[in-house]
């Protein structure tokens, strides 16, 4: 496996993000100090997702490393993602016990209704047409279902300061969404609340529950108090800094 990431144009001439080839798994989050961001996604998604699940599907789920959470909740569980690479981990990881489907977001390879609950998480900030996206979400997943999003989000307070000290020319308080070209020329967006959440509502979905998610996302704060400290932080911050949403990642469960 390589290191690098690279990317694909899709038939609609969209371009998204190609893992294959890249070890996801081990370069990101095992070489990493990202625990405690590992953890704020656990939190977020068992306070959010069904707790008992028909039909269940990951989109861009990766390797699976957040199957252990769906698996015990769902009959059946699908992992899709763009990775042929990170699928077959998935494979390895999990056996029968989950299926796995490749293919382009854009143009989702499930019918209309297929799932009961659907989850996507650390991905949007790939999707340069994330009402597209949006609309696929909706599309496969069936009436009264549950979808879980986490969403990049663009109005954080260090992106605000940064903002003000004039470091950054992005500016957090707009609606369009910020292309962080100095992380990835090819796609790395992030997303305002109020923009994403009007891309929900014009899919159809209505916005159930909204949590902030990883609030102490930061190498100093880590160092000072250390991985179990930040995350008993996190359980009291996710809904408590809910309605502000300034953190980097926000989370929505969405219902059709």
């Amino acid at each position: 496996m390589t290191n690098k990431k690279t990317a694909k144009t899709t038939t609609d001439n969209i371009v998204v993000a190609d893992y294959n080839g890249y070890d996801y798994k081990k370069i990101f989050w095992e070489d990493a100090d990202r625990k405690y961001e590992d953890m704020a996604d656990r939190l977020a998604i068992r306070r959010l997702l069904p707790l008992e699940i028909n039909k269940f599907v990951d989109i861009a789920g990766g390797y699976g490393r957040l199957a252990d959470e769906y698996l015990p909740r769902a009959k059946e569980s699908t992992l899709f993602d763009y990775s042929k690479t990170e699928l077959k981990q998935a494979k390895d990881l999990y056996g029968d016990k989950i299926k796995t489907k490749a293919g382009d977001i854009y143009s989702l390879p499930f019918h209309d209704n297929s799932f009961d609950a659907l989850m996507m998480v650390r991905a949007t900030h790939h999707f340069k047409d994330m009402q597209k996206v949006s609309d696929e979400l909706y599309r496969i997943l069936a009436p009264g279902g549950v979808a879980v999003i986490e969403v990049a989000n663009k109005r954080t307070l260090p992106k605000m300061w940064r903002y003000w000290t004039k470091k950054s020319e992005i500016n957090p308080f707009n609606l369009e969404p910020a292309h962080l070209k100095e992380l990835n020329t090819d796609g790395f967006y992030n997303y305002h609340p109020k923009y994403i959440e009007s891309i929900f509502k014009e899919s159809g979905f209505k916005i159930d529950t909204v949590l902030s998610v990883s609030n102490f996302r930061s190498a100093k704060l880590k160092k000072l108090f250390g991985t179990k400290n930040l995350v008993n932080m996190e359980k009291v911050a996710q809904k408590a800094l809910a309605p502000v949403r300034f953190a980097p990642s926000v989370y929505y469960r969405l219902v059709k």
